[in-house]
């Protein structure tokens, strides 16, 4: 029987696509946290921001770790480092008691503020954690390794099985897993993965698990790796069954299979003819080149851009000035805002400059009946704008003919680019990938049919960023941005998570620059996570004549 802890690594937070920007991974640990759960131990998970633009935004967190007061967590966090910015960041520890990892229930253990010029200069830096209530280091200590990345997408497929194990439980065998940690220049180790538990087995085979190589040893095939076995206990104290160390050059040398004795020094020097603990085996090895998100656009695979605009009457009446579809002279309102602060980005990786561009919940002329899926432009056979400034003017041109009416009805929009994602995912090839951008102020008429056209598009390449414009309760938004949990529709999951929604006010003081890099944050991931989990490669990169 296997149970979930200590959790796999996951792959670290994704870093930027440019490939003149030099990327710092992080390692966290802490040490005498404070104890919030009554029966046992805190189940502690650290969370990252960063702040940007005269706000906090999360970069990434941890995996949570049950039952510790001194976590070393395996999950690390990439972040890109610019010499000439003040990068201030926060570490927040908190005590995850929620199934869904979610931080509304957790409880707060403490926290650490510095600059990420801090960390790499100190290379280890170690800080107490400030808590409410509490004097200097009585929250507990924690400390950040940061270790630059040298580049390279390369990932390590491994399967570990043992044989002979000790036996350390009194009722039982044991229930061991495998803790991977790397080496640092100064000798010291720090966690990276951790194997799922096989409990009551002294010969377990363990499930295949993938590591990308910087997270496994920072791209150095040469670089120490030390392998220990542990018994899991449910009270968090671990007993240590034996070690070995090794690098990833040896262990893509050994063919067909490589084994290693599992040694528990303590143990060797108290017993004559001790020889091991028992033997680990190395059942696979391979290092698998994993492509990104600039491997797919520069062989050649477009983004297709498409805008959906709300035009509902809670946007309120155009020619006020308190409408949200007010066009000031002198200012541009929120939908244009957004409109050019992700158009300036999205349209470098469009070569035609053509955007499909949409309206829902109008009246619309000349019968000026209610649709919930008309051309900006009024032309169904030539819905496309040219360019970006096509798209805003005919944004302002569409809100002057118009009359805003209702529901607001986004599930027709979705199922229409869906239509042409489905069309391109039949090709299996790595040319198309469509980007629907929503801009809406109000609640969603259509939920159920949203979602399910949402769960039906996760399927497909395709992703769907949602601005809310204005000030209104954007809670089914949340619902389909899905970070906490896996959306459903009518029993059905989401393959995957394809909804960034972010509400327009979390933006309006700072720049628009903001706006456009937090709702398209995400769409790297999506685009590769779709083309890798179908084998799909990118395509060879067009060769250039030069003249």
């Amino acid at each position: 029987m296997q149970v979930p802890y200590p959790p796999s690594s996951v792959p670290p937070t994704a870093p930027s696509t440019s490939q003149f920007v030099t990327r710092v991974q992080l390692n966290i640990s802490c040490r005498n946290l404070r104890d919030k759960d009554v029966l046992s131990k805190s189940d502690p998970m650290a969370v990252v921001m960063s702040f940007k633009d005269g706000g906090w935004f999360e970069v990434g967190r941890t995996e949570r770790l049950d039952n510790t007061l001194n976590p070393q967590f395996s999950t690390a966090i990439i972040i890109d480092y610019f010499f000439e910015e003040l990068q201030k960041l926060k570490f927040f520890i908190y005590d995850i008691d929620s199934p869904s990892m979610s931080l509304k229930s957790a409880d707060f253990l403490g926290e650490m503020e510095c600059t990420l010029g801090q960390l790499v200069s100190s290379g280890t830096y170690t800080k107490p954690l400030v808590l409410k209530g509490t004097t200097q280091n009585q929250a507990g200590i924690i400390t950040v390794v940061a270790e630059e990345v040298s580049g390279g997408n390369d990932e390590v497929h491994f399967q570990f099985r043992a044989e002979k194990l000790d036996k350390k439980d009194f009722l039982g065998k044991s229930d061991p897993y495998l803790e991977f940690a790397r080496s640092k220049e100064d000798g010291s180790f720090v966690v990276v993965h951790r194997t799922e538990v096989i409990q009551n087995n002294l010969n377990p085979k363990w499930k295949p698990f993938q590591i990308p190589v910087q997270q496994l040893c920072n791209g150095d095939y040469d670089r120490t790796i030390r392998i220990l076995c542990y018994d899991w206990d449910s009270d968090g104290s671990h007993d240590f069954i034996g070690a070995f160390t090794t690098n990833l050059r040896e262990m893509c040398s050994a063919q067909p299979s490589r084994e290693w004795p599992c040694i528990n020094e303590k143990k060797q020097k108290k017993k004559r003819g001790y020889k091991n603990s028992g033997v680990i085996f190395l059942a696979k090895c391979e290092v698998v080149k994993v492509s990104s998100f600039l491997d797919f656009i520069q062989g050649g695979c477009q983004l297709n851009f498409t805008v959906g605009i709300d035009f509902t009457a809670s946007n309120g009446e155009p020619t006020q000035s308190t409408s949200l579809h007010y066009i000031n002279p002198y200012a541009p309102n929120e939908y244009q805002q957004a409109l050019t602060a992700v158009g300036e980005i999205i349209q470098d990786y469009d070569s035609d400059k053509l955007f499909p561009s949409f309206g829902f919940g109008a009246k619309i002329p000349p019968t000026y009946q209610v649709s919930h899926q008309f051309p900006l432009n009024f032309n169904p056979s030539n819905p496309y704008c040219a360019g970006l400034a096509g798209l805003v003017q005919a944004y302002q041109t569409c809100i002057q003919s118009v009359q805003l009416y209702g529901p607001t009805n986004i599930s027709p929009i979705i199922n229409h680019v869906a239509h042409f994602a489905h069309q391109a995912a039949q090709t299996q090839t790595a040319t198309n990938y469509f980007i629907l951008l929503l801009l809406t102020d109000g609640v969603i008429t259509d939920m159920d049919q949203t979602k399910e056209a949402v769960v039906a598009a996760s399927s497909l390449p395709m992703s769907i960023i949602i601005v809310g414009v204005g000030s209104a309760d954007f809670a089914m938004m949340e619902e389909l941005d899905s970070d906490d949990q896996v959306l459903m529709a009518h029993g059905k999951a989401a393959q995957r998570d394809i909804v960034q929604f972010v509400p327009y006010r979390k933006f309006k003081n700072v720049s628009p620059a903001a706006l456009a890099k937090e709702v398209l944050a995400e769409v790297p991931k999506q685009l590769t996570d779709y083309f890798r989990a179908r084998n799909i490669l990118p395509q060879q990169r067009p060769n250039v004549n030069v003249p």
